[in-house]
């Protein structure tokens, strides 16, 4: 991993504001919110990443039998806030061995969950939402409907729009997106009350899959 900042959909280093600008620019994909290192799996690291936040903070609950939060990952600055983040989590895949799991939320056009997928992006593309979709999320009462997201063989994906963000759950292997069947609700962590305690996720080891997606530049 990369110690600055750097381009969310690319991988490449970003050019700090400037007497010009106030944006960060990646020379590949003009003004972009800039990739922060990644976050550990720690409670610390969370509570510091949810008063980044600006946009939702998801994490499947309850979670998958097995499965840990594994690290966190954002995109933005002091000024604009986390525009964009991803929450990692490994455990069992259901067909046999160890999966991984991203969830990120993001404004439009900044290309975190396209990069996790490995495709070009910055959003899912031509065609997505076309016919009923493929699984649907419990928040807050009401449903998140997902569209499966094309990405070849070397992962599952999964879109939909929830509170004004995308919401992207990036599964690998491919056949752990299996688990997606699994998968019943979802909280935003910036609300950390559950039931009147307060939700405390199990942390792992961090994320390999976190690690190398954003540790490639393109």
């Amino acid at each position: 991993m990369k110690s600055d900042p750097s381009c969310p959909r690319c991988g490449r280093a970003v050019h700090p504001p400037n007497l010009w600008s106030s944006a960060w620019q990646c020379d590949a994909h003009g003004p972009v919110a800039p990739l922060n290192p990644m976050r550990t799996p720690s409670p610390a690291a969370l509570s510091l990443l949810l008063d980044f936040a600006q946009v939702p903070v998801w994490l499947p609950w309850p979670l998958p039998a097995g499965w840990v939060v594994t690290g966190f990952a954002d995109a933005g600055d002091d000024r604009t806030g986390g525009l964009a983040v991803a929450v990692a989590l490994s455990g069992p895949a259901p067909l046999g061995g160890v999966g991984e799991m991203a969830l990120v939320a993001e404004d439009p056009g900044i290309g975190l969950g396209a990069r996790l997928a490995a495709l070009d992006g910055p959003d899912p593309g031509d065609g997505f939402g076309a016919g009923p979709p493929a699984a649907k999320l419990r928040h807050d009462g009401h449903d998140i409907a997902l569209w499966k997201v094309e990405t070849g063989d070397h992962a599952a994906a999964y879109a939909g729009e929830a509170m004004a963000s995308w919401l992207w759950v990036v599964f690998t292997p491919a056949d752990a997106g299996v688990l997606m069947a699994e998968l019943d609700a979802v909280r935003d962590l910036r609300d950390r009350r559950d039931g009147g305690a307060e939700l405390e996720p199990p942390y792992g080891a961090p994320s390999p899959f976190l690690a190398s997606a954003l540790g490639r530049a393109g």
